[in-house]
């Protein structure tokens, strides 16, 4: 009876095993499809960032470059919207120096006018 309850709990050691090793296997193909799942990435946001820089030296993308260069694109955006605003603001105030130069020439007309 011994060896029978032996044999029982080799026999189910054995499935675990092999079923460990199951999710082992299943889980190294996982992380080597997510590397290649990130490579991928890396290399499309690449040639989205900077088309001629992607791919042309034949070498895999490195994260710091992806990230360089997501920090340049988001800091020339945070300049292009600081020179918008500046651009509006000259433009509120060369469109408020016509309103009172328009203002001032009626007034001079209407001036005028009068006199003659």
């Amino acid at each position: 009876q011994a060896e029978e309850e032996l044999k029982a709990a080799w026999s189910q050691q054995a499935r675990q095993l092999r079923e460990m090793e199951r999710r082992e296997h299943l889980l190294r193909s996982d992380v080597q499809r997510a590397g290649e799942q990130l490579e991928s990435f890396k290399t499309r946001v690449m040639q989205v960032c900077s088309p001629s820089a992607a791919g042309s030296t034949g070498k895999p993308v490195t994260e710091q470059q992806v990230i360089e260069k997501v920090r340049q694109i988001s800091d020339e955006n945070k300049q292009s919207h600081e020179r918008e605003k500046t651009l509006q603001k000259e433009l509120s105030s060369r469109l408020a120096k016509e309103r009172e130069v328009s203002a001032n020439i009626e007034v001079f007309k209407n001036s005028l006018q009068k006199l003659q």
